[in-house]
């Protein structure tokens, strides 16, 4: 079947899409299309993507007669799959709360919503992501659903006699290396992926999950629910937080309910703020009305996109925003909203040049041994035209 990924909410998922569409989005312990591939027995060649126009000529649609066209914004879940196999036929949709979730049959179909069927499905109880905060709010539930999927009829490896293990839901896959930490499985599952590494004096608890590749440096305290993305490295203390690939928190310093771009790197005692002093809810920089938000949230930290960095001792407010390819440094608490290629800090900015920018990203990947494609600098240039009125 060719599955086709499109999307319905963009801008609220800025900045963390800048650069690559909604299913590439880390939630729990997998991208949110390696969990319908895996769902569907799905392969790469099968998989492309609806998107946006500067985006699509690195992430293409590649269509087909009949096609599978899925939500990028809702989470697979055994229900769902099951009812899709067996009881979604040729030109119907699947809806949840009046949007469509799935539906097979051929663009022009697609485009025009001129299904001949819609089942409505909305008491699955679906896992959506709508928002950027949703992120860290349902990953504790995408942690366990991810959890049950990939440890299913499998044996995890044993943890060594250095460690203490609690409760019964630490799973371990080959090659991860584990030496005096502590995990705790009784608030939650904790996943340790292939060659992840959890160093000396980590205490974990659960729901955890630390991806392929990635490590827990000496003494880190984790809490849940949070996810270290693959390739990524972080110490200190992590609470309720999302980092998603290639990206490293590797000192101490607290990071709280809070998302983590790929590519990102934190200095050195880097403290985000994730409670406001007089408990109230916090506000969060909103790309599609353009000003600060409401979140309903007590409890919120540090949005950060892609390709961003900042300098040791950096302090972030409650509810800060920083957007795709930012340079973030100096003393005092940053402004909540940092715009995309911002240079600088506390209000005392300038433009993160684009050659300077790209050249940096060139080097931080060639260190991992991935290519900065000219797809990949195209894209740079777009995001750094559309974000130009936010550097005014």
């Amino acid at each position: 079947m060719n599955i086709i990924f499109f999307e319905t909410n963009r801008e609220s998922l800025l900045p963390l899409v800048f650069a690559k569409p909604i299913a590439k989005l880390r939630v729990g312990i997998t991208t949110i299309e390696e969990k319908w591939m895996d769902f569907l027995s799905a392969n790469e060649e099968n998989i492309s993507y609806l998107t946006t126009a500067y985006l699509s000529k690195k992430f293409k649609v590649n269509t087909a007669k009949e096609n599978l066209f899925i939500n990028s914004a809702f989470l697979p879940s055994v229900e769902l799959i099951d009812f899709l196999k067996n009881e979604l036929q040729l030109n119907e949709a699947l809806i949840c709360n009046n949007e469509i979730v799935v539906a097979k049959t051929s663009l022009e179909i697609f485009n025009s919503e001129t299904f001949e069927n819609l089942l409505d499905i909305t008491d699955f109880h679906l896992i959506s992501i709508s928002s950027v905060t949703d992120i860290f709010t349902k990953n504790h539930q995408a942690i366990e659903q991810d959890f049950e999927r990939l440890t299913k009829n499998k044996k995890s490896e044993k943890a060594n006699e250095t460690n203490t293990i609690i409760g019964s839901k630490v799973f371990i896959e080959e090659g991860a290396t584990i030496n005096g930490a502590i995990l705790n499985s009784n608030f939650g599952a904790i996943y340790i992926g292939k060659n992840a590494e959890i160093m000396e004096g980590s205490l974990v608890r659960g729901p955890f999950a630390l991806c392929e590749n990635a490590t827990l440096k000496m003494g880190g305290k984790i809490y849940g629910a949070t996810t270290i993305g693959p390739h990524s490295k972080v110490g200190g203390e992590v609470s309720n937080s999302v980092i998603q690939a290639y990206s490293n928190k590797g000192h101490d310093g607290f990071l709280g309910n809070s998302v983590l771009g790929e590519w990102c790197n934190l200095g050195a005692d880097t403290n985000n703020s994730n409670l406001k002093n007089n408990y109230g809810e916090v506000k969060l920089w909103n790309y599609t009305s353009k000003k600060l938000e409401n979140t309903r949230l007590q409890f919120c930290g540090l949005i950060m996109g892609d390709h961003t960095k900042c300098g040791i001792n950096t302090m972030f407010n409650t509810g800060t925003v920083a957007g795709f390819s930012a340079n973030i440094y100096g003393g005092g608490f940053q402004d909540k909203f940092i715009p995309s290629f911002s240079w600088g800090g506390n209000g005392e900015t300038t433009t993160y040049q684009l050659e300077k920018a790209i050249e940096t990203a060139e080097k931080v990947m060639e260190r991992r041994g991935i290519l900065l494609t000219k797809e990949d600098k195209a894209i740079f240039a777009d995001i750094h035209q559309q974000t130009s009125e936010y550097r005014k």
